[in-house]
């Protein structure tokens, strides 16, 4: 009778049955659904890289960095849930996309929530907004679970481990404020990234390796956007201010110049091709924390460096050269981990290391900015003489 009952309610309320997608589906492409819904954590990123900056700029560098890996971890984990999701139970019908909406209006909480977390410490709102966002998925993983077989004891799993979790979050935010709690907010991220790797142990979800790698392909681009804001707001600053005309317009250039190489990095090899086992997708999924991470840092790095161009900083040049080469390495490794080394080219793999290395050093041996595009461009040649195999 639960299964007539089920299906009658389906019927009732226009519902299909979210069952799983095909693994192998052809011609699997990000929706337009998907695309809407990283639109909103481009808003995040941004105030989360602004924060970032104006840390950077009082030379506050051990808090920013630590507020900002926290307030990016639920940004990176509220996007990277849904989008494995919707590779493999995506049934775009008005109450999924009722329940996405839901969780875009937990990241604009989320962001609202950003300021307060880096000035005095306050993630109330934060984490307000993550569990809007995180609940939504209870619900999706839930109805999900109705399919049945291994991949519905999956999602009962998630749906489970998820909500258990937010109830863990709520309880964290009545605790006051000290060492004990701090460490409990690593406990509770721990937990957070617990949950996928029991549930796809008990139920393995049919997520679609072509349709993954294009939508991290694409929220890369999008985090490398950022940066190319700065390069814009380094000519508008230029035009506004005369006196640093020549410095502010290098820099523009430079900005470019990094960011354009970086992604020539990123998309020299199929990404879908590191994801053959269970332990290898946890692996690519998670490294791509440190991935988004740089990329999204790369451009709180480049404001950075135009307040110490036109002397706004307590920032050193020196100190500002190195906020941006030190997501530039932690980027370069990141792709190495995930992509590279599963390429078979160990040119391009000894390279990639190599420049991840130089680029620190010039950047703790005092070397200007714009000598990091150089470096990075010289060495394009070795990625276009060494193409990645052919996707099969």
């Amino acid at each position: 009778m639960t299964g007539l009952s089920t299906a009658h309610n389906r019927r009732r309320w226009h519902l299909p049955a979210m069952v799983p997608r095909d693994r192998h589906e052809p011609g699997r492409t990000a929706t337009v659904l998907e695309l809407f819904f990283d639109l909103v954590f481009v808003i995040t990123v941004a105030i989360n890289g602004s924060q970032l900056h104006h840390a950077l700029t009082e030379g506050h560098l051990s808090h920013g960095l630590l507020s900002f890996a926290i307030c990016f971890f639920g940004t990176w984990w509220a996007w990277m849930n849904f989008t494995w999701f919707a590779s493999a139970f995506d049934t775009d019908d008005w109450f999924y996309r009722l329940l996405t909406f839901n969780q875009m209006a937990g990241v604009m909480v989320f962001a609202v929530g950003i300021e307060p977390a880096y000035t005095s410490g306050d993630f109330r709102i934060v984490i307000a907004g993550y569990v809007i966002m995180r609940l939504s998925m209870v619900v999706q993983w839930w109805r999900a679970s109705q399919c049945g077989g291994d991949a519905g004891r999956g999602a009962k799993t998630y749906a489970i481990g998820i909500a258990c979790v937010q109830m863990l979050w709520i309880l964290w935010t009545f605790l006051p404020a000290g060492s004990l709690t701090n460490a409990l907010l690593g406990v509770l991220i721990f937990a957070e990234i617990l949950v996928p790797t029991i549930a796809e142990r008990r139920g393995a979800t049919s997520w679609h390796m072509h349709h993954i790698a294009e939508r991290y392909g694409l929220f890369t681009i999008i985090l490398l956007g950022e940066s190319l804001l700065a390069s814009v707001n380094a000519l508008v600053d230029a035009r506004e201010h005369g006196d640093h005309l020549l410095p502010l317009g290098v820099f523009a250039l430079t900005a470019l110049g990094i960011t354009a190489a970086l992604w020539w990095w990123y998309f020299w090899t199929p990404h879908h091709k590191a994801m053959h086992t269970l332990g290898s997708i946890f692996f690519f999924g998670y490294v791509h924390y440190f991935v988004f991470g740089a990329a999204a840092m790369l451009s709180a790095g480049m404001e950075a460096n135009i307040d110490v161009l036109t002397g706004n900083s307590a920032l050193t040049s020196r100190q500002a050269v190195l906020t941006v080469a030190m997501p530039i390495a932690v980027f370069l490794l990141g792709i190495v981990a995930t992509s590279i080394r599963q390429a078979g080219q160990p040119t391009v793999l000894i390279t990639t290391i190599a420049v991840a290395v130089i680029v620190v050093l010039l950047g703790l041996f005092g070397a200007p900015l714009w000598t990091l595009p150089i470096l990075l461009f010289a060495c394009i040649p070795v990625l276009i003489r060494n193409p990645a195999p052919e996707d099969q």
